[in-house]
């Protein structure tokens, strides 16, 4: 099962796709894929409608030739993100290996649709892609006892670009991050949403490129810290919120390595993992 969602931003219509590839409306269900929909049994309702044959038939595809593809989730209350949990990725960017997660923040206004353009800012010299596995929150978690609970309170995952701009996230900020991470269209996130009992999240093949070159190729298996470490551990500093998403990390790969040429305006990104889809962005200047 896929949670999407149709049509121009700020007027997307809820979907579900079902494993045979027919699309159907959800809003007799929800107004909005969101914190309120995983938190009160969203996805469980979802199930039983398709079962019982009671959703409304969309006959649009939703990839571009028709309704746009908005993100899966309507605005999260929070977007965490994870540095450099890919020790390979951590070599490339000068560093040694995290002892303990490394955490940062977008504003949750960077999420936009897997197909829209992303908008290089106004002096950018360095704007790089990072693919990564994005985890959505299904229910309220703080102060879990260990992180072999930490999976229950998953909705699901998701493909998400932690894009970035490296001046600015190096050199402007101070020994902070997130100037470089908070650019507008700076989290395309999608194409769908897959429920996290139909997931292995370590399991997972996740690759990169640009312009139809590959840029990363590698797996969830080389996480440093896995999902559920991850969950458990940001429970013990802040309370996560059904609806927050959590970006878990890029492999290497990236522009900042200097293997490859940083983002131009006309250059085309395309990011894939294993089960959740594809996504493809063009390069704009804002």
């Amino acid at each position: 099962m896929q949670l999407l969602r149709l049509g121009a931003p700020g007027e997307e219509r809820p979907a579900v796709r079902t494993d045979d590839g027919t699309l159907f409306a959800l809003d007799s269900l929800t107004p909005e894929i969101d914190g309120k929909f995983f938190a009160t049994g969203g996805l469980a309702e979802v199930r039983e409608a398709v079962s019982q044959g009671t959703l409304e038939q969309i006959d649009d595809p939703g990839d571009g030739s028709g309704l746009r593809l908005g993100a899966p989730i309507a605005k999260p209350g929070a977007v965490l993100c994870i540095g450099q949990n890919y020790a390979a990725h951590a070599a490339e960017s000068g560093d040694s290996p995290p002892k303990t997660p490394i955490l940062f923040f977008k504003h949750p206004n960077t999420v936009v649709g897997p197909y829209d353009d992303v908008l290089i800012p106004r002096e950018s010299v360095k704007t790089d892609w990072e693919v990564e596995l994005g985890v959505v929150i299904g229910k309220q978690a703080r102060y879990l006892a260990s992180p072999d609970e930490a999976l229950e309170y998953v909705a699901g995952y998701v493909v998400s670009n932690d894009v970035s701009e490296r001046t600015f996230q190096i050199e402007h900020s101070a020994g902070q991050w997130s100037k470089g991470k908070c650019c507008e269209t700076f989290n395309p996130l999608g194409p769908f949403l897959v429920p996290a009992d139909e997931v292995e999240p370590q399991k997972l093949g996740l690759r990169s490129s640009v312009n139809g070159e590959v840029r990363q190729d590698s797996t969830t298996a080389d996480m440093i810290f896995d999902v559920a470490f991850l969950i458990w551990h940001l429970s013990q500093y802040l309370v996560l919120d059904a609806g927050d998403l959590i970006n878990t990390g890029t492999p290497q790969g990236v522009a900042l390595s200097g293997r490859f040429p940083f983002l131009e305006a006309g250059d085309v990104m395309e990011l894939e993992i294993d089960g959740l889809g594809k996504q493809r962005q063009q390069l704009v200047q804002a």
